[in-house]
């Protein structure tokens, strides 16, 4: 066997052994007239690949290949396809279809389709499984395939495809620009990020960590200026300040959210994008009344905001900040490790593709 019948990737079994990698065949959905495969150069590493493995977001059977930050070339292209053709270098992110028909499809939220089909850990309707990009080839539907501008590499243009995405679009969903003050709460795989697109849509963009060694590096990346929320009395000083707060951490089961409302601008918006395992803390109705804050959430974002922000960020210069590893068993034991540990600074890549999977 062997593509175009089966793909081949680095695949985990359970969560009980979520580190230990090995390569398996893969068999990928039937080619569709709307399909595009990929034959993947590089994919980058994000946290939901490392909930995935860990069992944080649920159990699963394996043999599982994960990763939805894909980087690689057009190789087979279906019939009806429009836009993208055969030697294309194009992008695939966390969605690789949803059924476009639905109410919520053609309000242009098919990030939210409630058929939508995951990249990895999910099953189509005919009940082919989706496989990630930690393999040789992917098979995705032309809507949820994007060709990257030139001006990017293709190891930084990967990270961009979920990370990237996830923090883009509530900006721009909650309209934000010049005249707008925002503040990125964690400071690390998706608020690098976050802070840069803030940044170049125009706001006053702050960023709040609990981390001091991070000031040097939020400064660089936008923030005008670097709230700590570890020194005394942070919160107290910065009441009413900001129209939104986008929350890119993943402990939020450690925050008081009283203090993080209370420097929201009445109306202002707490803006979930980092997903924790654990539980939401504790939180009385008196949070959000005193001004009248919301706590909101995202998932991804649509195609044409998709299209915006890999145009924007060419534009701009907006990159994450990238650690390149080659894929292998021990590398991608090296990333999810890492990961775990918050070992990165700010986003991994793996790359080696086709030394790896040569032959396959």
């Amino acid at each position: 066997m062997g593509y175009p019948e089966t793909f081949t990737g680095f695949c985990v079994d359970s969560p009980k052994t979520w580190n230990q990698y090995h390569l398996a065949n893969l068999k990928p959905k039937p080619f569709g007239d709307n399909d595009v495969d990929v034959q993947i150069e590089c994919c980058g590493v994000c946290g939901s690949d490392v909930h995935t493995v860990t069992g944080g977001w649920g159990e699963f059977e394996g043999p599982l290949c994960v990763g939805h930050e894909v980087v690689g070339k057009a190789v087979n292209v279906g019939k009806d396809v429009k836009g993208i053709k055969k030697g294309d270098r194009v992008g695939v992110g966390a969605q690789v279809w949803s059924c476009l028909k639905c109410d919520v499809c053609k309000s242009k939220n098919e990030n939210y389709c409630p058929h939508m089909v995951d990249t990895y850990n999910a099953k189509y309707e005919d009940g082919s499984d989706a496989h990630g990009g930690w393999a040789n080839y992917i098979r995705t539907h032309e809507y949820f395939t994007f060709k990257i501008p030139d001006e990017i590499p293709s190891a930084e243009a990967a990270p961009l495809l979920c990370a990237g995405i996830t923090t883009y679009s509530p900006l721009v969903r909650a309209d934000i620009g010049p005249g707008k003050v925002v503040g990125v709460i964690g400071i690390g795989g998706l608020g690098h990020l976050a802070l840069q697109w803030s940044k170049a849509l125009g706001a006053e963009t702050y960023a709040l960590t609990h981390s001091a060694h991070k000031v040097d590096d939020a400064k660089k990346l936008g923030a005008k200026d670097v709230i700590v929320t570890t020194e005394e009395n942070w919160a107290e000083k910065n009441k009413f300040k900001f129209d939104m707060l986008l929350n890119c951490a993943d402990a939020t089961h450690k925050f008081n959210m009283a203090d993080y409302f209370g420097t929201l601008k009445v109306g202002g918006e707490f803006h979930m994008v980092g997903i924790p395992n654990e539980p939401l803390p504790e939180m009385t109705a008196m949070a959000f009344v005193q001004n009248g804050v919301k706590l909101t959430g995202s998932h991804l974002g649509n195609h044409q905001e998709m299209d915006a922000m890999l145009k924007l960020a060419a534009e701009k210069g907006v990159r994450p900040m990238v650690q390149t590893v080659q894929i292998s068993e021990e590398g991608c034991k090296e990333v999810v490790e890492k990961v775990r540990d918050g070992n990165v600074k700010y986003r991994f890549t793996l790359t080696g593709f086709d030394k790896a999977f040569e032959g396959k």
